[in-house]
């Protein structure tokens, strides 16, 4: 018997999700690799044997206006897909982040009597709690990547899986270690720096507009101590596309005093490559972690933005090593307190502290167990595998 299951991932995290997902599944004793996968995804997805039904471009929106003016081609693509795995008669439909599209998806096929699992389960622990309703009625299980997440839909019709992390498989504890810090440096260019500072101000246009310059000011800082010590400091920005290196390098012209390389790519080499990091808060601060890098937390918003922020979001915290402990582990320098003078004063605190105390990456080191593992100490992949299976057995597709 061959198992047919429907996918669909939105952009390049989901894809990485799905693919390892399916490789697992293909992998799985109940499955033998008897599945066929048919839906939507990136190139990982379709080197595990997906069978594209559109290109994932198709689905790829950013920002507030460019949704609604593709909402008409957008509603046309989801009827077609929910047709077609409805006429495919697939066993169970996996929606891969990408909420409110893969919610209207789940939420029909369910009502078909197809079982729907999502993968990743959106903020609730930040904002709108009230969304794990939502999740309920459009989901049979929800696979979580935080051990904390599945208490929110403890009381729901719904099955809340903690898989693990898939970045806590990814990056090793060899990848935390010096040689592997040596080879990134060799790569940036900062291999005879005395101190490398990754600076991490986002991705988005409108972060970098509002961190790049106390992230540099806090650099600058940060050098002055450093050169009184006759030690150098190489600070290193990476860009998510051209765009955004092109902002940077406008924004740097106001500190020519700054040795600084600007690395177009992916953040975690600046991770790997430094001693110490100034980070947005975000995905960033987990791989900091899982890395064993000092780091201080920073973030802003616009007036407007950040009032509207207060009223919604419910996190005590914004980094992810303090919300997984509940208490602040790595400083947290928010809007008003986001000064150079305090972030400069916060980061060479944890620089000397992490230099100085033997314990002081513990806490790193048990979280990175805990997201390795999941609830069934099998890694995110099979974790979600074995959950899904459960499904298929439970709905008697298997």
């Amino acid at each position: 018997m061959t198992l047919t299951i429907g996918l669909v991932a939105g952009e390049a995290s989901g894809d990485n999700l799905a693919a390892g997902l399916m490789a697992a599944l293909k992998a799985h004793p109940a499955i033998q690799g008897n599945v066929r996968f048919l839906g939507i995804g990136g190139p990982g997805m379709i080197e595990q044997g997906l069978e594209s039904l559109a290109s994932i471009e198709e689905l790829s929106v950013n920002g507030f206006k460019e949704p609604i003016l593709r909402l008409p081609q957008l509603w046309k693509l989801y009827r077609r897909l929910a047709s077609t795995f409805e006429q495919e008669k697939v066993d169970v439909f996996i929606g891969i982040d990408f909420n409110v599209f893969n919610f209207l998806l789940e939420g029909r096929l369910k009502d078909r009597g197809i079982p729907t699992a999502h993968y990743v389960s959106p903020s609730v622990y930040a904002w709108r709690r009230g969304r794990t309703k939502r999740v309920a009625r459009c989901a049979d299980v929800i696979f979580c990547l935080f051990p904390f997440e599945p208490t929110f839909y403890a009381d729901l019709p719904i099955r809340a899986m903690f898989v693990g992390h898939p970045l806590a498989e990814e990056i090793t504890e060899l990848d935390s270690q010096a040689e592997q810090q040596q080879r990134a440096r060799e790569q940036l260019n900062c291999i005879d720096a005395d101190i490398v500072l990754a600076m991490l101000p986002g991705s988005r246009g409108s972060e970098i507009e509002l961190m790049l310059e106390p992230f540099l000011k806090a650099a600058e800082i940060i050098q002055t101590r450093f050169a009184a010590q006759n030690k150098t400091v190489k600070v290193i920005i990476p860009c998510i596309n051209s765009a955004r290196e092109a902002q940077v390098r406008r924004g740097i012209e106001e500190s020519p005093q700054l040795d600084i390389h600007i690395h177009q790519g992916q953040a975690r080499l600046a991770l790997y490559a430094c001693d110490a990091a100034l980070v947005k808060s975000g995905t960033s601060t987990l791989e900091a972690m899982l890395l064993k890098r000092p780091m201080v937390v920073s973030y802003r918003l616009g007036y407007w933005s950040h009032w509207i922020a207060r009223l919604l979001v419910k996190t005590t915290y914004v980094a992810m090593p303090n919300i997984l402990s509940n208490k602040e582990l790595v400083p947290e320098l928010l809007q008003d307190q986001a000064q150079p003078e305090g972030l400069a004063r916060a980061l060479l605190q944890e620089l000397d502290n992490s230099r100085s105390n033997d314990g002081y990456f513990q806490p790193f080191a048990n979280m990175r167990k805990i997201l390795q593992q999941g609830e069934l100490g099998l890694g995110a992949n099979k974790t979600a595998a074995q959950g899904l299976v459960d499904l298929l057995l439970q709905k008697g597709k298997l």
